[in-house]
């Protein structure tokens, strides 16, 4: 298959296999969802989804998160790692969104990512998932996939963001991205897929 051959077998397969595609991370509305995002850094949802409950039950609007004092969010969130600079990103932001956006999470990319702890893959993934923004965050399992599939060669994730959106349709990238990442965790994980051994691989290069 040449590769935009092999990106729309991937569109209609993964459609098939992930119809519903969930958002990994709990929250209730952009907020919760931009601090589990801004947690979920080099740890998995499945502990950032551990760790919330705590933090938002002490605050989940950011006038009450920035009246907790650093230590405090820090010792909650210790078990998702880089505790010390994400516990003083979330005081920080939360101010901010105080100050500047009158509490509310700004549905703009320049804005998010003005924003302490909040890079482009984190704005992102709050303007998919919660305004509904085409965008194509692009995580570790997506860039891996992106070059076992040979649909980016890229080095790092800014490129293989931008060869994804070439590929695959604007519509789609708010849902594909997630199925990628779902596909990536339960078929096609680094070490127990060769590029060869899952079904998609399968399909693509046999």
């Amino acid at each position: 298959m040449l590769k935009q051959q092999r990106a729309d077998h991937l569109l209609r397969r993964l459609g098939e296999l992930y119809p519903e595609t969930p958002i990994p991370l709990d929250h209730k509305d952009p907020y919760t969802l931009l601090i589990a995002v801004l947690l979920s850094a080099q740890c998995t949802d499945v502990r950032v989804n551990q760790v919330t409950p705590a933090l938002f039950a002490l605050a989940d609007h950011p006038q009450a998160m920035m009246n907790v004092p650093v230590d405090q969010i820090q010792a909650i969130i210790r078990p998702c790692g880089l505790s010390p600079r994400k516990s003083a990103a979330i005081s920080q932001l939360s101010k901010i969104l105080v100050e500047q956006h009158n509490s509310q999470v700004p549905a703009d990319f320049a804005a998010l990512e003005a924003l302490p702890g909040v890079g482009h893959k984190t704005a992102s993934v709050v303007m998919a998932q919660a305004f509904g923004v085409p965008a194509f965050p692009v995580d570790t399992h997506i860039h891996r996939l992106a070059k076992r599939w040979k649909l980016s060669p890229a080095k790092n994730v800014e490129q293989t963001e931008r060869d994804l959106k070439k590929l695959f349709p604007r519509h789609a990238w708010n849902q594909l991205h997630l199925q990628i990442i779902f596909y990536g965790r339960e078929h096609c994980t680094a070490r127990g897929c060769n590029g060869k051994t899952c079904l998609l691989c399968r399909e693509l290069f046999s």
